[in-house]
C-alpha cells in the first residue's frame, strides 16, 4: 500500500513538472519583449525590434588568431583587393562604374545618409550637402538625415530630383565625447522609428567632410566599413584599439584586421540597425562600470567589426584626411575630412 502511494506521488510530481515546463515555454514565447541583464540601464531602445522576415540572426565568428591582412601586402603602390574572409576591398580600378550603374539603377533604391551637426559643427552642413549633391549616388533617390541641436542653422541647399532632407532635433551635450557616445543610440532609434520604412541602405558619415569624386553603388553591401587613413600601413599592434580588459571594446594585441574609421560605415538598413544597437549596448555596459573606451564609439565600432566582419571594405580613398599628402597607392580621393582647428570646434 505504501509503495503504491509513493508511486502515485512521484507520478503526480512528474506530471506537474512537465506542465510547469510547457507553461513557462508558452509564456516566454507569448511575451512581447525580452529581458536584458540587470546591471545594464534599460532605455527604450532595448524593446525596439525590427521584423525582417526570412533573415537569420547573424552569428559572430569565434575568436581566432591569424596573420594580419595588409592593405599594401602585394606591392607598395597596389592595394589588396580581397580580405581573408572574401570581402571585396573597394578602390579605384577594382570595379566598372557603368556596369554597376546598369545593375543597380533598375532596382529603384533609396540610400540614406546620417550626419550629426552639433554646436560649431553646423557650419559644415552646407559644404557637405553641396558636395554630396555633386558626387554622392548620382541618379539614385537619397535621403539626408541631419541630427542637430540647432535646426534653424541647417541651410537650404538645392537638392536634385528624388533627393530630400530631414532635420532631426537632438540634445546638445556638454562635451564632444558625450556626443560621440550617443551617436549609435540615436541612429539605431531613428532606424527603428522611421528610416527602415524610407531607405534601403544607410551610410553614417561625419559632417566635417566633403565629397571630392563620385561615390556610387560600388559601396553598397550588407555591412560596409572604411579603413582609417592613419593606420593602413602599420602593424595591428599599433592600432589604437581599446586595450583594457575591463572594457567591452577590448581587442588583444594579436587580434585585428584593419583599423576602421568611425566617420564612415553603413550597409543595408536592417544590418546597420543591428550594428548600431549592438555598439550602443556595449557602450552602456561600459558606462555602467564607469568606463569610457579609448576612442569612444570608434573603439566599439572596431570591436564589433572584429566579431561581425564587414561584407565590403572601402579603401582609404573613401575616408581620407586632407592634412596628409595623397600617396601613390590611392589613385584618387573620393571623401575626405577638412583641415580644421579641431580643438576650437570641440571646445
Amino acid at each position: 500500500m505504501r509503495c503504491r502511494r509513493l508511486a502515485l506521488g512521484l507520478g503526480f510530481c512528474l506530471l506537474l513538472g512537465i506542465a510547469l515546463f510547457f507553461l513557462r515555454m508558452y509564456v516566454e514565447n507569448w511575451l512581447p519583449f525580452s529581458y536584458v541583464p540587470y546591471y545594464l540601464p534599460c532605455p527604450e531602445i532595448f524593446n525596439m525590434k525590427l521584423q525582417y522576415k526570412g533573415e537569420k540572426p547573424f552569428q559572430p565568428v569565434t575568436r581566432s588568431l591569424y596573420p594580419q591582412p595588409k592593405l599594401l601586402e602585394q606591392r607598395p603602390t597596389e592595394l589588396l583587393t580581397l580580405t581573408p574572409w572574401l570581402a571585396p576591398i573597394v578602390s579605384e580600378g577594382t570595379f566598372d562604374p557603368e556596369l554597376l550603374q546598369h545593375i543597380y539603377q533598375p532596382l529603384n533604391l533609396t540610400i540614406g545618409v546620417t550626419v550629426f551637426a552639433v554646436g560649431k559643427y553646423t557650419r559644415f552642413i552646407k559644404h557637405f550637402l553641396e558636395s554630396a549633391e555633386r558626387f554622392f549616388m548620382q541618379g539614385y533617390r537619397v535621403r539626408y538625415y541631419v541630427f542637430t541641436n540647432d535646426p534653424a542653422a541647417v541651410p537650404r541647399v538645392p537638392l536634385g530630383p528624388g533627393r530630400g532632407l530631414s532635420t532631426i532635433p537632438i540634445q546638445k551635450h556638454s562635451c564632444w565625447e558625450e556626443i560621440s557616445m550617443c551617436r549609435m543610440e540615436t541612429i539605431s532609434q531613428h532606424i527603428a522609428k522611421t528610416a527602415h520604412q524610407e531607405v534601403d541602405y544607410l551610410f553614417c558619415l561625419n559632417v566635417d567632410m566633403v565629397f571630392r569624386n563620385p561615390w556610387g553603388p560600388e559601396t553598397l553591401g550588407d555591412l560596409v566599413a572604411a579603413i582609417h587613413p592613419g593606420y593602413y600601413t602599420v602593424p595591428r599592434q599599433q592600432f589604437p584599439y581599446e586595450r583594457r580588459h575591463v572594457s567591452t571594446a577590448f581587442v588583444a594585441d594579436g587580434e585585428g584586421d584593419f583599423y576602421y574609421g568611425g566617420a564612415v560605415f553603413g550597409g543595408r538598413v536592417a544590418r546597420v540597425y543591428e550594428f548600431t544597437r549592438g555598439c550602443h549596448m556595449a557602450i552602456l555596459a561600459d558606462k555602467a562600470n564607469g568606463i569610457m573606451a579609448a576612442w569612444q564609439e570608434e573603439s566599439h565600432l572596431n570591436r564589433r567589426f572584429l566579431l561581425h566582419k564587414p561584407s565590403k571594405v572601402l579603401s582609404p580613398e573613401y575616408l581620407w584626411d586632407d592634412r596628409k599628402p595623397q600617396p601613390p597607392s590611392l589613385k584618387l580621393i573620393r571623401f575626405s575630412t577638412l583641415n580644421k582647428a579641431t580643438g576650437w570646434l570641440r571646445s
